[in-house]
Formats: C-alpha cells, sequence, structure tokens
C-alpha cells in the first residue's frame, strides 16, 4: 500500500514523501492519526504539483539548516539543576530541559527532533546530543549539567 506522507514519521519518512507501507499499518494507524493520506492517482498527481512549488523553498530550508548546523557545532551549552554533594542530580536532565536552553541561547529547535545520546543522565558531567534539523542534516554538540 502506498502513502503520501504529511507529517515526518520517525523510522519512516518525512513529510510529502510517497512511501510504501503495510495496508493495516497505514489503514489502522497512519491515516486515522493524520500523519498520511492514501495515494491514489488524483492523489499523486496534485502531490506532484505541490512539490514542484515547493522546490525552490526546500534549498533555501537546507541551507539555513546547514548554517544552524554551523552554528550548533560550536556552541556550548550549560543546563543549570539541583544537585546533591556526591554529584547526583535531583531527578534527571532530558530534551525538554534541553530544547529550553537552546531556546534561551537563541536557537529555536523543537524537542522532538533531539536525541540525548547517554539519556537518561542523572549526574553532573560533559554530554552528547543530537539535532535533526532537516533531511540529512544532524548536527552532534555538547552540553554540561552543571549544578545550581
Amino acid at each position: 500500500m502506498e502513502v503520501i506522507l504529511k507529517k515526518n514519521v520517525d523510522k519512516l519518512g518525512y513529510a510529502n514523501e510517497v512511501v510504501s507501507v503495510k495496508p493495516g499499518y497505514g489503514r489502522n494507524f497512519l491515516i486515522p492519526q493524520g500523519y498520511a493520506i492514501l495515494a491514489t492517482a488524483s492523489a499523486k498527481k496534485a502531490h506532484e504539483e505541490v512539490m514542484r512549488q515547493k522546490s525552490h523553498k526546500e534549498s533555501k530550508m537546507l541551507a539555513e539548516a546547514q548554517e544552524l548546523a554551523a552554528k550548533l557545532a560550536d556552541l556550548s551549552i550549560r543546563i543549570a539543576t539541583k544537585a546533591g554533594e556526591n554529584g547526583k542530580i535531583f531527578g534527571s536532565v532530558n530534551n525538554v530541559q534541553l530544547a529550553e536552553a537552546l531556546i534561551e541561547a537563541g536557537f529555536e529547535i523543537d524537542r522532538k527532533s533531539l536525541k540525548i545520546k547517554d539519556e537518561p543522565i542523572r549526574e553532573l558531567g560533559s554530554f552528547e546530543a543530537e539535532a535533526n534539523l532537516y533531511k540529512g542534516v544532524k548536527q552532534s554538540f555538547t552540553f554540561e549539567v552543571v549544578s545550581e
């Protein structure tokens, strides 16, 4: 079964891609949740027209994502949290706190596109995360968890 994705679906594809999926996955999950539409002949023609109109916009977005990736590579982020005397923090640091720290630093990155490599983080130190900025544009960066 072929569907046209309306939104990015993790491990399947990006928005506006035509992908083949199993019929049950398409009918029971993707289409009812609004992630995809059925790829009929008329839907494919309409999709081709939309893609022609978006082609020049994509090159601009790719350039912006690469520029943002270059800035992220040089970025130093500090996340302050409450910690005990032995370096253990109360709770854990996740991508929500990381996204808030990035917003404070002037980077508008969605928390869903951030992946912390050693999650969950429950101690002070320096850690690595990866931001999925655009199709094929991923950037790793380091951040530091410090005591308040």
